[in-house]
């Protein structure tokens, strides 16, 4: 759908015919809020004169102003075409760039004030790229450029007062007492997840404007951000209805219609929300890890929350990337919202390239760190501890050092402290984002190891007081940012020197492994494959080397050798299924049972939705007499719907029996005969059960 329809053939010609269409009539339709009719004047226009940029631009501008920047994106790049150094063209293209948090806006804002020194948008558009940056004082000066080309600069005034409501000065000179000065406010409180003050100001902008749909778009976004859904769906169905429909407010009205296929788990310090068809089998390891964030955490950050934290699981990746709309530096895994946090579900991605248990840990970490600090703190240091969190809660959680990083290191691309939350917002490539979020834990981990985790405490509570990145890095570590800068990355450097010196060489011998591999050239594996592991012993994504190394020696039936490749792989963090499941069972072959049960308990953490996983895991831990270890997996193959449901519920009624809950146990016979009458283990057990007097 478009949010200003096309006009059908029939009203076009219509609207041709008619005298005088000029672009007085279009703008002054436009202020009426009658927009079709405006767009039929925008388009009379453009037909009539095709050469002439102005109509294009500004029809674009309705486009724009309508949320359909697609559209809009098209007549500005036409009209660029007719008229290259069109400054309207480019401030409306720097516009949709910026809402994307894409790289060129600053670029072309810049050269559309070459091209027009008094395009007072683009200078604003400045303002406002630099106060995204967290860079102050760049914003003060470019918003006070801004008031000198018009001192009535709505935008302008704007950055300035929102400068002043960030640092909590709540009256301030440069209040605009205008819609769209409020509404770029709700936009900057909620890009600091600042989220019930982002409300607050949209509600000033829409009463001043009520028909400022995009600010309704927003405020119900917001509100279903923090789960105050009636209000929410109201507030996006009246866009809707009022024919403003981008991305965001379609998408979702769709998702909020989904919620009926939800089903929510509530416990005095949890609220767990999942989709019914897989919500049987997660919630025993969500809740579990959940419960066990929480009482780490509040040791650790010495802080207790004094509310529920709300988890919302989303088996379809879509479903959970709208939740995450206009929001820039994502991982694309998780997203927190003061108390309540989304996700994808280990469905929602495929097997191996999700570790769910080290996002939920991640994401529990800014429950933590936002609520301390009142979401004052920086994004590049919530970040960052949150990454740091990921490897203390088990070394082998969290990503391992990747090309990316390594070519940023090796490039001398990584930016400095003060600027890192530029790497979030404004990344000058997608790769920046990930190397930002390594960038940020390695400076935690480095805190940590040289100052110690209660200055990363105190940094915290800093940060909440409102002091900036270099105020606290002087006045915790007590050293400038430039001379930390230069510490961090000596020892960053230092730390990866050989897959940094060897990167090039690597990436070649990888490629002769793996065709070495293909073609079963396993005794060249095995002679080059050691050395190349430990050029870049962190690679452990798609074709290892430990696993090429593990098949090899398998090939040569080499078994102990296998079993200390694919040791390796796990402890690194390798996610892959198979490989682990590949481990398991060469530990269970070799009599070392214990140690298989532990390696398939950690595949639970990455991608619990295998069927072989759980009925493996549950024998070995019967076997072991793990009786609630073997609950819960065969709990989990019940769960999972399957092939053979009168064995699922057999196994599991064992596995009650060893923990001696008997009704549990006879419960699952009974659901076993049901689906198999004729299966006997079970009658023979579930008579075993009801002839033995109870203890």
């Amino acid at each position: 759908m478009r949010t200003v329809p096309r006009l059908g053939a029939a009203v076009l010609l219509a609207v041709l015919a008619l005298p005088g269409q000029t672009l007085e009539q279009a703008e002054a339709l436009w202020r009426q809020h009658r927009y079709l009719d405006a767009d039929g004047v925008f388009l009379a226009l453009v037909k009539r004169y095709p050469d002439n940029p102005d109509y294009k631009v500004r029809r674009g501008r309705l486009f724009l102003d309508r949320g359909q920047s697609a559209d809009a994106g098209v007549l500005f790049n036409e009209a660029l075409a007719i008229k290259k150094d069109h400054a309207g063209a480019l401030v409306g293209l720097a516009l949709i760039s910026a809402d994307l948090y894409e790289g060129g806006a600053a670029k072309m804002a810049r050269l559309a004030l070459e091209y027009d020194p008094k395009q007072v948008e683009a200078q604003e558009l400045l303002a406002r790229l630099a106060l995204e940056d967290s860079d102050n004082a760049k914003a003060a000066a470019e918003a006070h450029k801004a008031l000198e080309i018009d001192p009535n600069s709505v935008g302008g005034k704007a950055i300035l007062a929102i400068l002043d409501w960030l640092a909590d000065k709540k009256e301030t000179s440069w209040d605009p007492h205008a819609a769209r000065g409020y509404e770029l406010a709700g936009h900057f409180f909620m890009l600091n997840r600042r989220y019930q003050e982002s409300i607050q100001y949209y509600r000033k902008a829409l009463e001043l404007d009520p028909y400022l749909d995009s600010a309704r778009s927003q405020l119900g976004i917001n509100l279903m951000r923090l789960g105050q859904n009636d209000e929410a769906y109201k507030l996006l169905e009246e866009c809707f209805n009022n024919g403003f429909r981008d991305k965001a407010t379609k998408n979702t009205l769709t998702l909020m219609d989904s919620y009926k296929n939800f089903v929510t788990f509530q416990t005095d310090r949890t609220i767990l929300k999942v989709h019914k068809k897989e919500a049987d089998l997660l919630r025993p390891y969500f809740e579990a890890e959940m419960r066990r964030a929480i009482a780490t955490y509040e040791k650790k950050y010495k802080f207790k929350l004094d509310r529920p934290v709300q988890v919302e699981v989303y088996p379809d990746h879509e479903d959970f990337a709208v939740r995450t709309l206009g929001m820039p530096g994502l991982g694309a895994l998780g997203v927190t919202f003061g108390y309540a946090i989304a996700m994808d579900s280990p469905s929602g991605r495929p097997p191996g390239r999700f570790h769910w248990a080290s996002t939920l840990w991640h994401e529990m970490s800014h429950v933590y760190t936002l609520t301390m600090t009142n979401h004052r703190v920086p994004r590049w240091f919530t970040e960052g501890l949150a990454v740091h969190e990921e490897t203390a809660a088990s070394p082998e959680w969290g990503d391992r050092l990747g090309p990316d990083e390594l070519s940023a290191i090796k490039n001398k691309q990584l930016l400095p402290v003060s600027e890192l939350d530029r790497g979030f917002v404004h990344p000058v490539s997608p790769e920046q984002v990930v190397v930002s979020y390594f960038q940020a834990g390695r400076i935690c981990d480095y805190i940590q190891e040289h100052w110690g985790w209660d200055t990363l405490l105190a940094m915290l509570h800093d940060f909440a007081a409102d002091d900036d990145t270099p105020t606290v890095i002087r006045k915790e570590l007590k050293i400038e940012p430039a001379e930390f800068d230069k510490r961090f990355l000596a020892s960053l450097e230092a730390d990866t020197k050989e897959p940094v010196a060897h990167f090039d060489e690597w990436k070649a011998g990888m490629k002769q492994l793996t065709e070495a591999s293909r073609t079963k050239d396993y005794d060249a594996v095995i002679k080059s494959g050691a050395a190349i592991r430990d050029m870049y012993p962190d690679y452990v994504e798609e074709h290892s080397v430990y696993e090429l190394l593990a098949t090899a020696y398998l090939a040569k039936d080499n078994k102990p050798a296998a079993i200390a490749e694919l040791e390796r792989y796990v402890k690194q963090g390798g996610r892959n299924p198979e490989s682990i499941k590949l481990l398991a069972k060469q530990l269970a072959d070799a009599g070392r049972t214990k140690e298989a049960a532990g390696v398939l308990d950690r595949l639970n953490y990455i991608y619990p939705e295998d069927d072989e996983l759980h009925r493996r895991l549950g024998t070995l831990w019967f076997d072991q007499n793990n009786a609630p270890g073997a609950i819960r997996e065969f709990r989990a193959v019940v769960a999972r719907n399957p092939v053979d449901p009168a064995q699922a519920h057999y196994d599991l009624a064992r596995a009650y029996q060893l923990n001696h809950q008997t009704e549990q146990a006879k419960d699952e016979l009974l659901a076993a005969l049901e689906a198999a009458p004729g299966f006997r283990p079970a009658q023979k057990l579930l008579l075993e059960l009801s002839t033995t007097p109870a203890k």
